[in-house]
């Protein structure tokens, strides 16, 4: 089956023959996990339980604590990541607010590592 590249609040592109992008595998995960974090629970109105919305947390106190914990929780429900080894997720504030976030994860489907990282 092929899938479109389209980034979590990005547009489709153009692929190098003129047709609409797709994604291989690697980077259908990618946009799977990142749209998993970035939406809000209860807006995917047939799995209400769906998402992390972590843009909530920006500038509240205790966030990364809180982040990692969501964030870990929604990792172990994308079909798309391995649950072993387990996602390793790290959250660090910094001085300006800005709240660093990234998450080692295998691909369940091919078995690659990667690293995804998100400022929020």
């Amino acid at each position: 089956m092929v899938d479109l590249a389209l980034q979590f609040g990005g547009d489709l592109a153009v692929g190098p023959t003129g047709d609409l992008l797709t994604a291989g595998q690697q980077i259908l995960t990618q946009q799977r996990v990142l749209r998993r974090l970035l939406t809000n629970p209860g807006d995917y109105i047939w799995q209400l339980n769906y998402g992390a919305g972590l843009a909530q947390f920006v500038g509240r106190a205790g966030a990364p604590s809180i982040i990692s914990g969501i964030t870990r929780a929604q990792m172990m429900r994308e079909p798309a990541v391995a649950r072993d080894p387990a996602p390793v997720v790290s959250v660090v504030a910094g001085d300006d607010g800005m709240l660093a976030l990234s998450v080692h994860y295998t691909n369940s489907s091919n078995g690659q590592k990667t690293l995804l990282a998100i400022s929020l």
